[in-house]
């Protein structure tokens, strides 16, 4: 076997989508094309003409799928990838050890399903439509797995490579691409020539791909017609430079920035929804808020986080994870990570949108609308109340006693933009808790990184032994993963699949955010957004840190 890793997106002609031979595509290879070319760029300019020039032919069910997709809308996984793995081996006739080699290799399961199975596709055979497909993949949920074999396996041998790859990375609900919802929005608001606030607008909220038209999702009728739509949220930058650069502090509001769940809380038609930044609609999930049908006006949409607290102050994050992907709550659960949301923001008032507003105008309603509630179910976000920038970095070192992120900061007179804009919003985060740590173990990446070793378990000493606590794979320069890569490679000592035990030698830095207790830990901690900061090359192995010096961390910072 070829050892080097072989990416379908280079092996695959990419034919332009605008040119002849992308004008002559149709079906699922209309949409295949498209991804390649989405990969193949790093301009943003270059993603959107991609994406206008697919809009314009390709047909209105696809337009609908294609949005849905690149905004978080897939359909859940059909088939698991145990049985799609048995069937490729049925069809290429090679043993499990050889796939799994192959797949090893090339790091990607769906990658490597496509380069294996034969090209039996001819010139004229055209494949069905992306909507039938995906449709398709829900029609054949709960079904046999026979009927899901023939479906999926007579389907791979009407595909080429690039087609397969697409299908597959469907099938397995991995499928990612480089690509924004703002940058889809940016390229529908130049095909349909309406605003990109208004754009983003229409395609948010609870829709179906399968039973919404192109036309309905973005017309203005269905938009109003939709009570549980949520408004875009506005996102900000990290300050760059020196707080100072922002100028006169009687600009500026700054709140604490809240360690929670960013969400909008929705009164409408005497009904409560409520959503996170995700455009996940989560009411199910936090009963608490069941209450504020009566308790809110009605037409009101709050922006605010979802938080745990008691007594009106926000506990540690480690609580709320405790509910976080639960279906059903229990009472107890209820009890022990009691929930509330810190509104900070008014977004509609009497079903007028209020977003143009200035935000002290915003602010002084949404203070006569929160301030009667007396329940545990809401609460404003308090203003922090400075007098220099001086001032204000000392509240900001209260950040963690506050188990907040650090501080944010919004201009007075800013209306609520839509995704994140420079200029008016800046949240000022406290810094990192840092660690230096050994590597232990590497693994493959996916996708552009799936021939290096780029994923790594971090161990700390306890006395004369090494205690792996946490991994990481992020935050170093492709040169650094290409020189770690080459380490990994030379000095590995054992090899449990895709997996290599190294020699504890080289020392990394290690970032996060928030450190908790964990049962499920060897190490008894777990830490929040671990990512390699920097590659300490001036540290030896018995220069790292200790468990001793993480279980202090879990005393001072533990949440």
């Amino acid at each position: 076997m070829n050892k080097e890793k072989t990416n379908i997106m280079e092996t695959v002609p990419s034919p332009s989508l605008s040119g002849k031979d992308g004008m002559g595509s149709s079906g699922l290879e209309l949409f295949a094309n498209l991804v390649s070319e989405l990969s193949a760029s790093t301009k943003t300019n270059e993603k959107i003409q991609s994406l206008v020039d697919y809009f314009a032919i390709a047909p209105d069910a696809d337009k609908v799928w294609v949005i849905a997709i690149f905004s978080g809308r897939r359909p859940r996984r059909a088939v698991n990838s145990r049985l799609m793995r048995e069937w490729a081996t049925e069809i290429v006739h090679i043993p499990e050890w050889l796939f799994n080699e192959c797949y090893h290799t090339v790091g990607d399961l769906s990658e490597t399903l496509a380069l294996l199975l034969p090209d039996l596709k001819n010139e004229n055979q055209k494949t069905e439509s992306l909507s039938y497909y995906l449709e398709k993949f829900i029609a054949i949920e709960k079904e046999d797995e026979s009927i899901k074999k023939t479906f999926i396996v007579d389907s791979w041998q009407q595909m080429n490579k690039n087609e397969r790859f697409v299908f597959n990375k469907f099938i397995t609900g991995s499928f990612r691409i480089g690509v924004s919802q703002k940058t889809i929005v940016n390229a529908l608001a130049k095909v349909v020539e309406l605003s990109p606030s208004v754009i983003a607008h229409r395609i948010s909220g609870n829709w179906d791909p399968v039973a919404t038209s192109f036309k309905e999702l973005l017309s203005e009728t269905v938009s109003l017609s939709d009570f549980s739509k949520p408004y875009p949220f506005y996102l900000a930058y990290a300050i760059d430079g020196e707080v100072e650069n922002l100028g006169d502090i009687n600009e500026w509001q700054a709140e604490w920035k809240w360690d929670g769940i960013r969400g909008q809380i929705i009164k409408r038609n005497n009904e409560i929804f409520v959503w996170s930044r995700g455009e996940e609609l989560m009411t199910d999930k936090f009963p608490e808020y069941f209450i504020l049908k009566d308790l809110l006006p009605d037409g009101v949409v709050l922006d605010g986080e979802i938080i745990p607290a008691a007594q009106g102050k926000p506990l540690p994050f480690a609580v709320l994870q405790t509910r976080i992907g639960r279906k059903n709550i229990s009472k107890k659960q209820l009890q022990e990570a009691p929930i509330s949301f810190f509104a900070y923001d008014l977004l509609e008032y009497n079903y007028e949108d209020w977003r143009e507003k200035p935000l002290t105008e915003r602010r002084k309603k949404l203070e006569e609308i929160i301030t009667p509630i007396k329940n545990n179910a809401i609460q404003i976000s308090e203003i922090i109340h400075f007098n220099s920038w001086n001032e204000l970095a000392e509240f900001r070192k209260k950040s963690r006693e506050m188990n907040s992120e650090g501080i944010m900061l919004k201009r007075k007179n800013s209306d609520y933009k839509v995704g994140r804009k420079r200029g008016d919003w800046w949240k000022w985060k406290i810094d990192a808790l840092t660690i230096d740590c050994v590597m232990v173990y590497a693994q493959k990446g996916s996708g552009r990184r799936s021939n290096l070793y780029t994923d790594y378990t971090f161990a700390v000493k306890d006395g004369d032994k090494l205690v792996t606590f946490t991994k990481a794979y992020s935050g170093l320069t492709d040169k650094e993963f290409g020189q770690i890569d080459n380490f990994v490679k030379q000095n590995s000592i054992e090899k449990f699949g895709p997996v290599r035990t190294v020699k504890p030698e080289l020392v990394f830095e290690i970032a996060f955010e928030g450190i908790a207790a964990s049962n499920r830990h060897k190490s008894g901690v777990a830490l929040r957004f671990p990512r390699m900061s920097r590659w300490r090359k001036d540290k030896t192995v018995d220069e790292i840190n200790t468990m001793d010096d993480l279980r202090e961390m879990l005393k001072m910072y533990g949440k």
